[in-house]
């Protein structure tokens, strides 16, 4: 019997066989080792954690229980400049009176469901977003029934977090989600203040304005304490300037001295463009884009969005 080569020989099972592959081809292409496809395939198939996460949504609540100051002023057409900076925005009304819903040309005579079913009946707020003229700016609209919800939110389980729980739905659908408050400090704005990751505080340039900043300073500081520990007074936007009247600069000086760069360099002027737009359902962006009002509410869009 003839045995094998190499089995007579102890010795050698001891010795190390060598890691060999044997690649079969049938054309004259280099054959690749195994070190080359397992890079190969890293490189076609990323791991899951490499991929970018997307970023979270701002969400401006802009507050002021004083009325009258540009709120919905400039909640609207700050909107529309940062839509007109390709971003994808959320307008938010949450005042009873209804006014950013029409200033972005929607009739709230027939909307079926509103903020208030969101708030109140568990609507989902992407069965009442609205598209708007201005291309990536949408709205969910306000209506007369807010101005019940106060106290029908009174005995309602988590009633300062109805707002947010309902945004949690949408937020990664936009870069920006601007609240309008209503000029009040009651449930309907602590709910915006509890859902917002900054607030925006538009003042008109007069005296009695830096009272109501005051008390809004304090108020957001016990919703920060109490109930969304991230809040804070991130800008606030100088409106109504009117540079012939030394009042105007003194109330400006007055501000920059207490809150120093939070206060926004760029400055709305009083603009009859800016009276005149929202009785034709439209941003002054669009009603006139080169009134000395939108000039200034583009430039506002540039400098909010440079911390996107």
């Amino acid at each position: 019997m003839i045995e094998p080569s190499g089995a007579s020989d102890p010795t050698a099972l001891d010795e190390p066989i060598a890691d060999v592959e044997v690649t079969r081809s049938t054309d004259d292409s280099p054959v690749e080792s195994r070190s080359e496809v397992e890079s190969r395939s890293e490189e076609d198939d990323p791991s899951p954690v490499e991929q970018a996460q997307p970023k979270p949504p701002r969400i401006i609540a802009l507050a002021n229980q004083k009325g009258g100051v540009g709120k919905t002023t400039t909640t609207v057409n700050l909107g529309a400049s940062l839509a007109d900076l390709n971003y994808r925005v959320l307008v938010v009304d949450l005042d009873p009176q209804g006014n950013a819903t029409t200033g972005l040309g929607i009739n709230k005579q027939v909307l079926d469901e509103t903020m208030y079913d969101v708030l109140l009946n568990k609507l989902p707020i992407d069965d009442c977003i609205e598209p708007t003229e201005v291309r990536g700016l949408f709205v969910a609209p306000a209506s007369l029934d807010l101005a019940g919800s106060e106290i029908e939110l009174v005995s309602a389980f988590s009633r300062e977090a109805k707002l947010k729980t309902a945004l949690k739905e949408v937020e990664n659908e936009y870069d920006f989600i601007l609240i309008d408050c209503p000029p009040s400090l009651g449930l309907l704005t602590v709910n915006a203040l509890v859902a917002a990751t900054e607030v925006m505080v538009p003042i008109q340039c007069e005296y009695y304005a830096l009272e109501g900043l005051a008390q809004l300073s304090r108020n957001v500081a016990l919703v920060r304490e109490n109930l969304n520990p991230g809040l804070e007074i991130d800008s606030i936007v100088m409106v109504m300037y009117d540079s012939r009247t030394k009042l105007a600069a003194q109330v400006v000086g007055e501000v920059r001295s207490h809150f120093g760069d939070r206060v926004c360099k760029n400055m709305i002027p009083r603009n009859i463009k800016l009276s005149e737009a929202p009785s034709y359902g439209q941003p002054v962006t669009i009603y006139d884009p080169s009134s000395r009002g939108s000039v200034a509410y583009r430039e506002l869009a540039r400098e909010i969005s440079n911390g996107v």
